[in-house]
């Protein structure tokens, strides 16, 4: 996550704006626009992230895409709409109000400076896409039902959600690769530099058992010495040594023709 010292300070300054219950207002947005939605479709044209409406005045569009439901089926927006409801709530409890305000926001403004900087937004779905990702690392066993009826842990969940935007990445054109990067920015924010440290870490382990290992097996004593060349199982592991008759040990390389190996 961002640097803890960074976002205590913040919190101390900004903390008293934080919204409670941020997202579920947002979804009591996203249920109102879909009834508008479901009266006149056309209405949705007027509220998409379109930069250059905005650049001619049309200020509200800065706020009201991102409660445009990523669902126009009547049967799906219930599911939707509580399953946002439940990963906000998760989020708040687990960080708390100010800082899944912070993570919001600074989603809604990256995925803001995409459509202005690269002509792509791609509507709410990123920023939606943030908040279950946010989830699916904080929790990553934690099991869902899907469909109702499958349990499945949440992280392979959130593997699968990121087909789409991996295939944006790969083979798309520059705007929508930024527009994946930027849209979803405040996840790589929150996540990137924890994600960085526990690799570093892991490499580090990995030298420092090596290391351990390699040491251990310096000093520890050799089972099986060859009496004419001293090769041992630790210099080349793979040498077979023989006892002979009179009790010494060679490997099969120096092992006495005329002596019966035992």
């Amino acid at each position: 996550m961002l640097h803890t010292t960074m976002i205590n300070r913040l919190e101390k300054w900004l903390g008293p704006y934080a919204i409670q219950g941020l997202i579920r207002y947002v979804v009591a947005m996203n249920a109102l626009v879909f009834i508008l939605l479901t009266i006149n479709p056309a209405y949705v044209e007027a509220l998409k992230l379109d930069h250059s409406a905005v650049l001619k005045g049309e200020i509200w569009r800065l706020a009201s895409w991102i409660f445009i439901p990523e669902t126009t089926g009547m049967f799906w927006i219930i599911f939707y709409l509580m399953f946002t409801w439940w990963i906000g709530d998760m989020l708040e409890a687990t960080w708390g109000t100010f800082r899944l305000n912070l993570y919001y926001f600074s989603g809604i403004l990256l995925c803001i400076a995409s459509a202005f900087f690269f002509g792509a937004s791609g509507g709410n779905f990123f920023l939606n896409l943030s908040l279950f990702l946010a989830v699916a690392t904080l929790m990553p066993d934690f099991e869902i039902a899907l469909f109702l009826i499958l349990p499945v842990k949440i992280k392979w969940v959130a593997l699968f959600s990121l087909i789409g935007p991996l295939g944006y990445l790969v083979f798309g054109v520059l705007s929508l690769k930024m527009m994946v990067v930027m849209c979803l920015g405040n996840y790589l924010l929150f996540f990137g530099p924890g994600f960085l440290r526990d690799r570093i870490a892991g490499r580090k382990n990995s030298h420092r058992q090596a290391q351990y290992k390699k040491a251990s097996l310096s000093t520890s004593e050799a089972l099986h010495q060859c009496e004419t060349c001293g090769t041992t199982e630790q210099k080349n592991p793979d040498t077979e040594f023989r006892v002979t008759a009179d009790g010494k040990e060679y490997c099969m390389e120096h092992l006495p023709s005329r002596q019966t190996s035992t």
